[in-house]
């Protein structure tokens, strides 16, 4: 029965030969124990040219349900049943005038629908990574075709892979907030995901707290009369503080991620509804100005906390008992005007990062796709890589204006004759260490990117397992 379940049902064309449920489970399953695993099956997949990272692994977990790590015949017929049904759904909710075909019009109109706006070249690329008869429309057999051994089964899972996730963490929170569906926001996988941005963020920022500090360190404290190496650097603080005195600051640098997280993702939402006609689909200049706008939003509520977290980094041991202390200290000494010190420098950083930042990903990722037309999953190496380097671009253009911020906020105890306006304090830093001047503390800075990308991504991955996001 199961044999001719999957003959009747499971034929479809590959490298121009017809080839049965059984063929391909027989063809899968190399060592003939009547099982397929994992590894059997990304093998299997890999010949194929079938390359879509972590396919395997899921497509036995949805199958397997009798928890033995592999699939039966019966197993794998059933899931092969089950994924063409869904599949058939998610064609029939593309194929909108009901043909039987999927222009690229069409592919547009329903990305459009779950806030991906895509030019008319890049929906012509996705339909023909799909067409093989040449006719520039794709049909139900083309669909099954290319989706069958993918385990993304809508397309909501499929341009998931390629939404610039906000969870690559790099302890600049100056992005644009991540995108969610209207799926995701009724069933309130929103917040699982934050939580999980979160918590991989904290995870993040305290395993690279040593080259933050490092970095506020030299931001402040090197010049050219008063050059900070890094050996120096690390060798100076732990002298001064001990081996902990790397972390200084850190505690108020995690505390920050929830309340910003939130605020940033709430003022979001509510910039894109002024922005966006009603019904219709907001532009990506638009979603660009919504996400500055909520970034400045959240960075002008939470920004004390950033005069702390500087303060708390560059303090000498003894000089404050904790953060609650050093409030107190700054608001007595220094009056609520200090809590502000480095705000406009701060703001004003915001657009050339957030900007590039998405312009440099945006232009990588289409890059990649044009290479790839047959993928739509890049892959954790090409995620991680891409996020990694436009968030690198994105800091070179910002950062004489973090630098800047820094020291105004650090040298707000000093009298106000002694204390300089950004454009003055900009002026000074050049006169005295010349243009590079500015990027003081970008070695540090650069050295935590790969590390705090990498953990957030991981920590990230695991989190969404353990808030039931993804099995």
């Amino acid at each position: 029965e199961v044999k001719s379940t999957c003959l009747s049902n499971m034929k479809w064309r590959r490298g121009g030969n017809t080839r049965s449920c059984q063929d391909l489970f027989e063809r899968l399953d190399t060592n003939k124990d009547g099982k397929v695993d994992v590894a059997e099956l990304r093998a299997g997949l890999k010949e194929m040219g079938i390359f879509r990272q972590g396919a395997a692994q899921k497509i036995v977990s949805s199958g397997d349900q009798n928890k033995d790590g592999s699939l039966d015949l019966n197993e794998f017929s059933k899931y092969m049943k089950e994924h063409e049904k869904k599949l058939l759904l998610t064609f029939k909710s593309l194929d909108r005038n009901n043909d039987g075909r999927i222009d690229a019009s069409e592919i547009q109109q329903s990305l459009a629908e779950l806030g991906m706006d895509i030019s008319k070249e890049n929906a012509l690329k996705i339909l023909q990574s799909m067409d093989n008869d040449g006719t520039m429309t794709v049909d139900w057999n083309e669909w099954r075709e290319h989706f069958l051994l993918c385990p993304a089964h809508n397309l909501e899972e499929i341009i998931r892979y390629w939404k610039h996730s906000s969870v690559l963490d790099i302890g600049d929170s100056l992005a644009i907030p991540d995108e969610f569906t209207e799926e995701e926001k009724n069933s309130g996988r929103w917040w699982k995901h934050l939580t999980a941005g979160a918590v991989a963020g904290a995870v993040s920022r305290t395993g690279t707290a040593p080259l933050d500090r490092m970095k506020v360190f030299m931001q402040v404290h090197s010049s050219k009369t008063n050059p900070i190496s890094l050996g120096g650097g690390f060798k100076q603080m732990i002298v001064e503080g001990g081996l902990t005195s790397l972390w200084r600051g850190n505690g108020i640098n995690v505390l920050k991620i929830a309340p910003e997280t939130a605020i940033k993702f709430m003022a979001y939402e509510q910039y894109k509804k002024l922005l966006s006609s009603e019904g219709k689909t907001i532009e990506t200049h638009k979603r660009f100005m919504a996400g500055s706008l909520a970034g400045a939003t959240a960075q002008t509520a939470i920004y004390p906390m950033e005069v702390l977290k500087t303060r708390l980094t560059l303090r000498k041991t003894g000089q404050y008992s904790g953060m609650f202390d050093c409030a107190k200290k700054i608001l007595r000494k220094e009056g609520v005007k200090a809590f502000y010190k480095g705000y406009v420098p701060n703001l004003v950083g915001i657009i050339p990062y957030a900007g590039i930042d998405l312009a440099v990903y945006e232009t990588l990722k289409n890059t990649w796709l044009s290479y790839h037309p047959d993928s739509p999953n890049p892959g954790v190496l090409v995620l991680v890589a891409c996020g990694t380097m436009s968030s690198t671009c994105g800091q070179l253009a910002s950062y004489p204006l973090a630098l800047v911020r820094t020291r105004m906020q650090a040298q707000a105890s000093l009298d106000a004759s002694d204390q300089s306006s950004m454009t003055s304090l900009m002026k000074k830093v050049v006169a005295k260490d010349g243009f590079f001047g500015l990027y003081r503390g970008i070695l540090p800075n650069f050295m935590k990117v790969i590390p705090a990308v990498s953990i957030s991504y991981v920590v990230y991955e695991y989190m969404k397992t353990g808030l039931g996001i993804s099995k």
